[in-house]
Parts: structure tokens; C-alpha cells; sequence
């Protein structure tokens, strides 16, 4: 029971430590006059995946690889299936149809980025620069090249809701990158307890260490996407929404490639379980369909219910049955 109550309690910090991270963030954005999509899809992202990025670097120190693989494979999956919702709960229009065009790009990297990954997982090629894989470099440079494309392309780009920091009350600069600053250091020390008691969790019920990653961890760090997701929606902002949860899949495989760098043990993404293949092509599956609803014209309801939001629920629930019974991360 010890176990469950640090990770509850350790669950609700990290969430709200990463929700103020993300309106910090967002209000840097407005006071440096960066373009909403901008801000959604790389500068929020990043903040609101810090979670993620933390935990796999603690569970690294805690040698368990297989749980930091599943929380940055497992919130791509929890980032579409929070997509589906709200998608789902959007009844005025279909936002995949209206906004997700102008985001097609960063899906499209999203997917490359989460293919790169598996293609290494499943070709194992042992080729370092010092002690960090060839594999794990290459994925942080397409990121970057991807950074690259995404800021050249939305540079300038604003949106009618877009307001300046003198049209709207917002926190001084300094007081809000002291802020961001203090967010990321609650991160930093309520992340280990996290991770420990997940593993704890893990021993006591016999269920494997990599599905508690790609299941209960990556939920758990996913919520402050989710949170920012509804707050941005409740405004209208639904650039904003999107672009997080796209931008966020990107920077986990960012994330992924750059713990190879604290992996002093080997090439990280050699030590990772080859199952984790299979969680890697549900996000891609799940990215893809997203990206189709984005490109789509169709707008088809299943009974008022609107299908591609259903699909998405349905294969994020069928996948994750599927990652239980296969015991991920044996």
C-alpha cells in the first residue's frame, strides 16, 4: 500500500508542477511574441513532456530501461487517445478537419521519428560515438532538422484567438521564467519517487516493469498534456491543443534518443526489449490515423458519435489489452 500512496501522491505533484510549467511556458511565448502554433507545437510540447523525460532518466538510474522505454512509447499512445477525446467532446465542429491541416507536418515528423526508433530496435546496430549509439544520435538530429522545418514554417504564423502580452493580464517575464524555473526543480525531485514506487508497484503485483511504463507511468506523466489540452480548448485555442499533442510525440522520441546520453551502460536502445517494437508501431498506427482525420474531408458519425475519435479510443484500448497479454518488457 506504501507503494500506491508515494505514487499517487508523487503523481498529483509532477501533475501540478507540470501544469504550472505549461502556463508559464506559454505565458514566456506571449511576453517573447511567439506564434501560437509555435508555441503549441514546440515551446509547450517540450514543457509539458518534461515529465516524461525525467522519469526515463531516473528509471535509468534505477536500472530499469524497459520502464523509461515504455513511458516515452506509452505516452505517445495516451497523447492520441487524448486527442480522440477531444476530438470526441468538440461537438461545434470536427478540429482534426478544421486545425489539424496546419499540423499535419509535425504528425508526418512524429511518425518518421517514432519509424527511426523501431527500425533500430529491430536492426540492432551496435555502432557508437563514444559511449552513445549511432542510432540514438541520428534520431536527435532529425529532430532537430525537424525543429528546424517546423519554427521556418510557422514563423510569422498567427491565429485570430493569438492575443499580445498587452492585450491580456499575464505574469511579468522574469516572474515567469522564475516560476518555470522553480515548476522544473518540484520535477526534478518528486520524479525519482515516481519512478520508485512504480517499480515497487511492478514486484508486488507481478505484472512487468515495461507495461507499468507504457500503461500507468505514461498516463500518469501524460496528464499535464491532458490539462493543457482542456484549459487551451475551454479557450478556443484548439492550435494550441493540437499542436501539443502532436509536438509532445515528437519531443518523447527526442527524448528517447537523448537518454542514450545518460545510458553509460551500453547503447541504450540496445538494451531496450524488442517488444517494445510493438508499442512503437500502435503510436505510429495511432499518429497515422490522426493525421488521416487531419487530411480527410469526410466527417462521418456513428451514431452522433464522430468515428475517428472512436477508432482512436478503440485501437488505444485494444492495443494496450494486447501489450498486457504479450507481457511487454519480459
Amino acid at each position: 500500500m506504501m507503494a500506491w500512496a508515494i505514487f499517487v501522491a508523487s503523481s498529483a505533484l509532477i501533475v501540478l508542477a507540470a501544469v504550472k510549467l505549461a502556463e508559464y511556458g506559454d505565458t514566456i511565448a506571449v511576453r517573447t511574441r511567439l506564434g501560437g502554433m509555435f508555441i503549441g507545437t514546440l515551446l509547450l510540447a517540450a514543457a509539458t513532456s518534461l515529465p516524461e523525460l525525467l522519469t526515463t532518466v531516473s528509471s535509468l538510474d534505477q536500472n530499469s530501461p524497459n520502464l523509461a522505454a515504455g513511458n516515452l512509447f506509452g505516452s505517445g499512445m495516451a497523447n492520441m487517445l487524448f486527442l480522440a477525446l477531444l476530438e470526441l467532446f468538440t461537438l461545434r465542429f470536427y478540429i482534426l478537419r478544421r486545425i489539424g491541416m496546419r499540423h499535419t507536418l509535425t504528425a508526418a515528423l512524429g511518425i518518421m521519428l517514432t519509424g527511426m526508433v523501431v527500425f533500430y530496435l529491430m536492426a540492432d546496430i551496435d555502432v557508437r560515438i563514444g559511449w552513445v549509439g549511432l542510432d540514438s544520435l541520428s534520431v536527435m538530429v532529425a529532430y532537430l532538422v525537424g525543429f528546424r522545418l517546423l519554427q521556418s514554417g510557422h514563423a510569422g504564423h498567427t491565429t485570430p484567438s493569438e492575443a499580445t502580452a498587452d492585450e491580456v493580464q499575464v505574469p511579468g517575464l522574469v516572474k515567469s521564467v522564475i516560476g518555470f524555473v522553480i515548476a522544473t526543480a518540484v520535477l526534478v525531485i518528486v520524479t525519482p519517487h515516481l519512478v520508485s514506487s512504480s517499480i515497487s508497484i511492478s514486484e508486488q503485483t507481478g505484472i512487468r516493469a515495461g507495461f507499468i511504463g507504457a500503461a500507468l507511468v505514461a498516463f500518469t506523466t501524460s496528464l499535464p498534456e491532458l490539462v493543457t489540452v482542456i484549459a487551451a480548448a475551454r479557450l478556443g485555442a484548439y492550435d494550441l491543443a493540437v499542436g501539443n499533442l502532436f509536438g509532445s510525440n515528437l519531443f518523447n522520441m527526442f527524448a528517447l534518443g537523448l537518454t542514450d546520453v545518460f545510458y553509460t551502460d551500453g547503447r541504450f536502445l540496445g538494451r531496450i526489449d524488442l517488444s517494445f517494437g510493438l508499442v512503437g508501431m500502435l503510436v505510429i498506427l495511432m499518429t497515422t490515423l490522426g493525421l488521416i482525420g487531419s487530411l480527410s474531408r469526410s466527417e462521418r458519425k456513428l451514431f452522433f458519435v464522430k468515428v475517428d475519435a472512436i477508432l482512436l479510443i478503440l485501437i488505444y484500448m485494444g492495443g494496450m489489452f494486447l501489450l498486457y497479454t504479450k507481457g511487454i518488457g519480459l
